[in-house]
């Protein structure tokens, strides 16, 4: 099959459930396969309060020292992130939001636009008492850093 055939074939089989996309294209460590018909596009602002941010506000607030967190859970991951993030899986953030620190902004980002997981863990976290005032939502998430060419990384657990 030609790499052309992959993208065109790439996971329309796929059944709602946003696993491991984007991925590396087989074969092409410079390719990447997104995927769009999953999911329901998340709102802009997911609570008020948090700041929702794009690629160039991203990279802008890392250089002033921001976290970057992906939230997404392992069986959804592919393996890579965004250079610099740690993941802490949105399930589990309340109880490991002791890892983060409200004195610098942390962003927090999933699989893009149509995943659920960071909404819902910014959700839990202002609930928890967390200020919102520390948190961005990067809604483009993986899909659209990867989309964009921005380079990526392997998984990075938090410590």
């Amino acid at each position: 099959m030609t790499n052309e055939q992959q993208i065109r074939r790439a996971d329309r089989t796929r059944d709602g459930d946003p696993r491991n996309v984007p991925r590396p294209l087989e074969g092409e460590a410079d390719r990447t396969v997104v995927e769009t018909t999953w999911g329901e596009v998340q709102p802009l602002q997911v609570v008020a309060g948090v700041a929702t941010v794009g690629e160039l506000e991203v990279i802008e607030l890392l250089d002033r020292g921001a976290a970057l967190v992906d939230t997404r859970v392992p069986d959804s991951r592919s393996g890579v992130s965004l250079p610099g993030a740690v993941n802490i899986p949105h399930e589990d953030i309340v109880e490991r939001r002791g890892e983060l620190d409200p004195a610098r902004t942390t962003i927090v980002f999933c699989n893009g636009p149509q995943c659920p997981q960071s909404p819902d863990a910014i959700r839990k976290l202002i609930d928890a008492g967390y200020p919102s005032s520390a948190l961005a939502y990067y809604r483009g998430g993986l899909h659209d850093w990867a989309t964009l060419g921005f380079p990526l990384a392997p998984v990075r657990p938090a410590s």
